[in-house]
């Protein structure tokens, strides 16, 4: 028999675990920004106060949109399929933790494919553009998307949870691990590269999606994946070999402070058309090395 949300008690069971996966969330930023003081992978271009406090207004004005347009479109129509039985997994007839292992694997999986499209569609690229127009990446750089992005994903993600058949319990578990999983791997956290390539078997990590940070195109066009690396590898996008010291965070127009301000990150999907060329007019490249790696490189 189910308990409906309406009732008093069962209200403030819902409500809770939502609370207690924001405080996880809050702890974590807050434990990623310490420690990157502590142990940084790369050196800073800015002031870090001033970067957090940039990022951290993109992301408001992000979580409002979000709120506004995701959380009613999307957290129904969760309940409905798990009233009505939509999409792909409830027909499989699967024990429950075995479907939300699936949904939470699909949904991380459609995901990569979101993220490939906001760097191939001109349009998804110029908003996305926002997110990698960042000179530094930190913790603070996971929440830092422009706010028209969050707007044009909703869609999507009604399709993501619509068509896999993602129920509320899995929603809720994949959109609280993919949070904590970007706000690790964009830390500017270094870690002994045993464990860092240990982790990076499994799951994205710092040093791995740096590499997707960098002004090079050609690695800016790898390591999609959010949470696990299973899906650069089997697609064939990821890149391990490119050591942290070589790597340049950014696009390759944007270079200076005073060209990444928040009124500029605002509205530099409407500014000038991106250019993968440097202010003097170079294409970045990376000599290519020989043999390649398979592993992260320090």
């Amino acid at each position: 028999m189910t308990v409906p949300l309406r009732h008093e008690g069962a209200g403030a069971r819902a409500t809770r675990p939502r609370w207690l996966a924001g405080l996880a969330v809050i702890g974590a930023f807050a434990a990623l920004t310490w420690l990157e003081t502590r142990r940084p992978l790369r050196g800073a271009v800015e002031p870090k106060g001033r970067h957090v406090v940039r990022n951290l207004a993109v992301a408001g004005l992000s979580a409002a949109t979000l709120r506004a347009l995701e959380r009613p479109v999307v957290e129904p129509l969760a309940k409905q399929v798990d009233r009505h039985g939509w999409g792909l997994l409830p027909r499989l007839g699967l024990p429950r933790p075995v479907e939300t292992a699936a949904a939470v694997a699909l949904m991380d999986y459609t995901l990569y494919l979101w993220h490939v499209l906001t760097h191939r569609v001109p349009l998804l690229w110029r908003l996305h553009r926002v997110h990698h127009m960042d000179l530094d990446l930190d913790a603070s750089t996971a929440l830092r998307f422009h706010a028209v992005e969050m707007a044009l994903s909703v869609p999507w993600r009604a399709a993501q949870v619509g068509l896999i058949g993602v129920r509320p319990g899995a929603l809720t578990l994949w959109q609280n691990l993919t949070l904590l999983s970007i706000l690790f791997h964009h830390s500017n956290l270094r870690l002994p590269i045993r464990i860092e390539r240990r982790l990076n078997r499994l799951i994205v990590t710092p040093r791995m999606h740096g590499i997707h940070h960098s002004i090079v195109p050609e690695e800016t066009g790898s390591n999609w994946s959010s949470g696990l690396t299973v899906w650069d590898r089997l697609h064939g996008t990821l890149l391990q070999d490119v050591p942290q010291r070589d790597v340049v965070i950014g696009v390759p127009d944007v270079r200076q402070p005073a060209e990444a301000t928040l009124g500029k990150a605002l509205l530099a999907p409407v500014s000038a058309p991106p250019t993968d060329r440097l202010p003097d007019g170079r294409r970045p490249a990376r000599p290519a090395r020989s043999p390649r790696p398979t592993r992260l490189c320090p």
